[in-house]
């Protein structure tokens, strides 16, 4: 017979063992219940990476280690991903930015901020706050997004403006309050802007048609215009149908950092399954181009006005052309099927070192 001091000790072994088992259980489930959503073949890439693009915009690891942020402030990107990819096995994707490639809208922009500028009666030393077309060109190839533009303007050129709101801001409060309020009136008099004049590039919506009906290829478009402005432009032009169709649609709202950061181009990639070197991305800025080739893909750039004079391939372009009236989606994916790594060799602007 065993003593009582022995059934004792051995019955607190096998409860703190169990305790542990349930814990572990707890945790596990606890992880799973947490992470689930970011679990699917669906969305797992394909990469090795330890840590992915959509695991840092959801505040969690795809393992369950760790998860942070409150709900509030995880971007509606989670809830993006989470959706299955249209293409099935896709080899390759075509991932489009929107302003300046689809429609050429850069110059709707300036006119909108100005007008929400007047509208809210913006000065400096007096001044009224008014971007030109030269100023915005510089603007547009030095900062993506539209708060970070005026942000930018009024921390590094003008100073911070007085307007109807009150007196100069002083604190980030206020001066959020004030950009914030800019931008919500810019974006109106952008959609109204977008609806009256608003037309497509020359063969991007061939282009969009032609990816579409292939079963190899995936498709998006990923923009760095907030979410109201970006809804007008991409309804108006693109069309329902298309977009139903696409395999990602993103705009600057739902990631944390906009371009030239390169996530929002990473999630894409992570979206489809693809790795960087798969997927081939049309910017038109220099902004573009970095993020592109910050996510490790390839670029191809269709110049607009304020942009033909940048050197885009000594940051990296792989392509520079005009625009895709002349350019078919076999001109672009044909090499990279039969594994070359050149694209668009007899369509493709020469580097303007070359040309001087």
């Amino acid at each position: 017979p065993r003593c009582p001091s022995c059934v004792l000790s051995s019955s607190l072994e096998w409860s703190v063992s169990n305790l542990v088992t349930m814990l572990r259980t707890c945790a596990l489930l606890s992880m799973t219940a947490v992470c689930g959503a970011f679990m699917t073949p669906s969305f797992m890439p394909r990469s090795s990476m330890p840590l992915s693009a959509s695991s840092v915009v959801s505040g969690a690891t795809l393992g369950g280690a760790a998860v942070a942020g409150s709900r509030r402030n995880r971007p509606s990107i989670v809830n993006l991903n989470a959706m299955a990819s249209k293409t099935k096995d896709p080899k390759f994707a075509l991932l489009f930015d929107c302003d300046g490639v689809i429609v050429l809208t850069e110059e709707l922009h300036r006119l909108a901020y100005n007008g929400a500028f007047k509208e809210f009666e913006l000065t400096t030393d007096g001044k009224a706050v008014d971007w030109d077309v030269a100023y915005y060109d510089i603007l547009q190839n030095t900062v993506g997004g539209g708060k970070p533009k005026m942000k930018w303007h009024f921390n590094n050129k003008s100073g911070w403006p007085a307007s109807k709101m009150g007196g100069v801001p002083t604190s980030d409060e206020d001066k959020d309050a004030l950009v914030d309020s800019l931008q919500d009136t810019k974006t109106e008099i952008y959609k109204k802007l977008v609806t009256e004049v608003a037309t497509a590039r020359p063969g991007v919506l061939e282009m969009l048609d032609a990816v579409l009906d292939r079963p190899d290829i995936a498709a998006g478009i990923c923009s760095a215009a907030t979410r109201g402005g970006f809804d007008q432009v991409v309804n108006s032009v693109v069309g329902k149908d298309r977009l139903d169709s696409l395999d990602v649609v993103m705009a600057g709202d739902d990631v944390p950092r906009k371009k030239p950061d390169p996530i929002i181009y990473q999630l894409a990639g992570e979206k489809v399954g693809l790795a960087p070197e798969k997927c081939v991305v049309v910017e038109d800025s220099l902004v573009g181009l970095r993020a592109a080739k910050g996510a490790g893909m390839r670029c191809i750039i269709t110049y607009t006005e304020s942009t033909k004079d940048c050197d885009f391939y000594a940051e990296g372009a792989d392509a520079v052309v005009e625009d895709f009236s002349k350019i078919t989606l076999d001109d672009v994916f044909k090499p990279l099927f039969e594994g070359e790594t050149d694209i668009l060799k007899a369509f493709k602007d020469a580097p303007k070192a070359a040309a001087k």
